[in-house]
């Protein structure tokens, strides 16, 4: 099982019954901290303290504009979408109000209308846009990759529909988050 390095830490730490499961099984189980791809279980580890920083900076621009404005809900990377075969945590993600399921007892069996990574110092780019690109073949409307070594965000919208934005540029939600807007250097601070 390739965890990138973490096999050994996982078969120790799992009951038997969880080293290999079905996504049914995955989105039934009780557990946490697990992405589920191809059926098998990678572990999230820690993040770092500037992953965080980020990480809450951009959760809390959006769930200002969210909440005031009423559009649906932000979750955070403890949450699981299904993206296709398989089930990911985004950094952050937003759910319109017309999509929200009323059951939010597991993980959500839907993709989220934004889904947002932030990339760690282990990411690979091709690891990163294969991510970006699973969630928008799944139904992801809007995907931003946060680059925070050279303090970017690769905005995509379809396989072919791809932008760059720098510190210099805004952030903007577009149709998928009428009315954000966020100079992309806030992100950093």
């Amino acid at each position: 099982m390739d965890t990138h390095g973490n096999s050994d830490i996982l078969t120790e730490t799992l009951p038997q019954e969880y080293n290999t499961m079905t996504l049914q099984e995955y989105l039934a189980s009780d557990l946490e901290g697990f992405e589920f791809l191809e059926g098998e279980l990678i572990p999230m580890p820690p993040t770092s303290g500037e992953h965080g920083d980020i990480s809450s900076n951009i959760q809390w621009y959006l769930q200002s504009h969210v909440r005031e404005k009423k559009l649906g809900r932000i979750y955070t990377s403890d949450t699981g979408f299904q993206i296709g075969d398989r089930v990911l945590m985004p950094d952050v993600a937003f759910l319109s109000s017309a999509r929200l399921p009323e059951d939010r007892q597991k993980a959500f069996t839907i993709p989220p209308d934004l889904a947002v990574e932030i990339v760690s110092t282990s990411d690979t780019q091709s690891k990163v846009a294969r991510k970006a690109l699973a969630y928008l073949e799944a139904g992801t409307r809007l995907v931003w990759v946060v680059e925070p070594t050279v303090k970017t965000v690769t905005v995509y919208r379809s396989e072919t529909d791809i932008s760059l934005l720098t510190r210099n540029d805004v952030l903007l939600g577009e149709d998928v988050i009428e009315g954000f807007s966020c100079a992309v250097e806030k992100l950093f601070e």
